[in-house]
C-alpha cells in the first residue's frame, strides 16, 4: 500500500505493522495482526478520521505511531523525523510534541492527583515553562479548555464525564504539542456533551494549529471534524480519501455498509441499508486474499487468491481503495 509523499505532510505512516504474540499452534508461533501494512499521510493543521468496527486496529495504530507500542515493521515520520530509530532519550525530547487523548476519561486520570497536578505534572517534567510561571500557565490552559481555575484543587471523581474529558484535553495541550491522537474522545459521553468536546477540539485546532488523528466508530462525528478519512477493516486500510469523496462516493463495499448504518434524523427517509453477514474473521488467522471477502456479496474467486492492491481510481481525486471489483464499478457505477 502506497500513499504518495508530499512535502506538506506533517505525519507519514508507511507500511506500518503491529503484531502481538498469541501463543503457539503446534510448533508455530502465532500472532494477532492488529495492524497489517497500513499507510497514510496527514497534512499539518488538518484532521484525519480513522473509522472501522471495534477490534479493527484503530487504537493500535494510534498507540504504535506514538511508540507506546513497539513497531513490528514499517516507518513513521513526524515532521520529517523518523521515530522508529529514535533512542529513548531522543524520543523523550520529542514526546511533548506528540500527545494522546484517551478514550475513557474515567480511567485515564489518576484519582490521587488534583486537576492542577494532573495538568501541570508533565509540563514540569519536560520543563515546558519556568517553574515560577507554572501556576499561571496551568490556569491559562484550563481556561482555554473551558475549565475554571477553581477546579485545579479538586479531584477527578468530583467531575462529570464531559468535564473529565476536558481535563484530559487540557493535560495534552499543556505540553504545546503539534500532533494529537484523539482515541474515541467522545464515545463515552452523552450526545450533547459530545458536541461541546468536538467544538472545543476544533477551536483549539484553529487557534494553535494542531494536527489530529481522530479515531472513532461514529461516522457522523468523523464527518463533522475530519478533512480526510481512512476506513479500517481487520487491521488493514480498505479506503482512504477526502471527506467529501468518501461520503459522496464510497467505493469499497465495507465503506458503503458503514455509511448505510449512519442514522438520519428524518423519520420519512428510507436508508438503503447494506447488511453484512457473518462475523469478523480472526486477526490471528485472517482469510486468504481479501480479508473482507467472507462478508462481501460481491466476492469472486480472485478475492480468495490475491490480496487487492491499494490504488486510486478517481482521476484527480485523493481517494484510494483496495478492492478487486472496482474496475467493474468504473464501467458501471451502479453496480453497487
Amino acid at each position: 500500500m502506497n500513499i504518495e509523499n508530499n512535502n506538506d505532510n506533517f505525519v507519514e505512516v508507511h507500511h506500518l505493522k503491529k503484531y502481538f504474540p498469541a501463543g503457539f499452534k503446534g510448533t508455530t508461533r502465532q500472532y494477532v495482526k492488529a495492524v497489517d501494512d497500513v499507510s497514510f499521510n496527514i497534512k499539518k493543521g488538518t484532521t484525519m478520521g480513522l473509522v472501522g468496527e471495534s477490534g479493527c486496529g484503530k487504537t493500535t495504530i494510534g498507540r504504535t505511531m506514538l511508540r507506546l507500542y513497539p513497531i513490528t515493521e514499517g516507518e513513521v515520520f513526524f515532521d520529517g523525523i523518523k521515530i522508529n530509530d529514535l533512542s529513548h532519550g531522543a524520543l523523550r525530547k520529542l514526546r511533548p510534541r506528540m500527545q494522546m487523548i484517551f478514550q475513557d476519561p474515567y480511567s485515564s486520570l489518576s484519582p490521587r492527583m488534583t486537576v492542577g497536578e494532573i495538568i501541570g505534572e508533565a509540563v514540569r517534567e519536560h520543563n515546558i515553562i519556568p517553574k515560577e510561571n507554572l501556576e499561571n500557565y496551568v490556569s491559562d490552559v484550563m481556561n482555554a479548555c473551558g475549565l475554571p481555575y477553581t477546579y485545579s484543587r479538586r479531584y477527578p471523581h468530583e467531575f462529570s464525564g464531559g468535564q473529565r474529558q476536558r481535563i484530559c484535553i487540557a493535560r495534552a495541550v499543556a505540553l504545546k504539542p503539534d500532533f494529537i491522537v484523539c482515541d474515541e474522545p467522545v464515545s463515552a459521553l452523552d450526545v450533547s456533551i459530545q458536541a461541546q468536546i468536538i467544538n472545543l477540539l476544533e477551536d483549539l485546532q484553529e487557534e494553535f494549529g494542531y494536527t489530529y488523528l481522530f479515531i472513532s466508530h461514529d461516522l457522523s462525528v468523523v464527518e463533522y471534524i475530519s478533512d480526510t478519512i481512512g476506513v479500517m477493516y481487520l487491521g488493514s486500510m480498505v479506503e482512504y480519501g477526502d471527506k467529501e469523496n468518501i461520503f459522496k462516493h464510497p467505493m469499497h463495499p465495507y465503506t458503503q455498509a458503514l455509511l448505510s448504518a449512519v442514522p438520519v434524523p428524518d423519520p420519512d427517509f428510507q436508508m438503503n441499508r447494506v447488511i453484512l453477514e457473518g462475523d469478523i474473521p480472526s486477526p490471528v488467522n485472517p482469510p486468504s486474499g481479501c480479508k473482507f471477502r467472507t462478508r462481501c456479496k460481491y466476492a469472486t474467486e480472485i478475492c480468495a487468491q490475491i490480496d487487492p492492491e491499494f490504488n486510486s481510481y478517481l482521476d484527480g481525486k485523493n481517494q484510494k481503495v483496495a478492492c478487486h471489483l472496482y474496475p467493474q464499478y468504473n464501467q458501471d457505477k451502479d453496480a453497487i
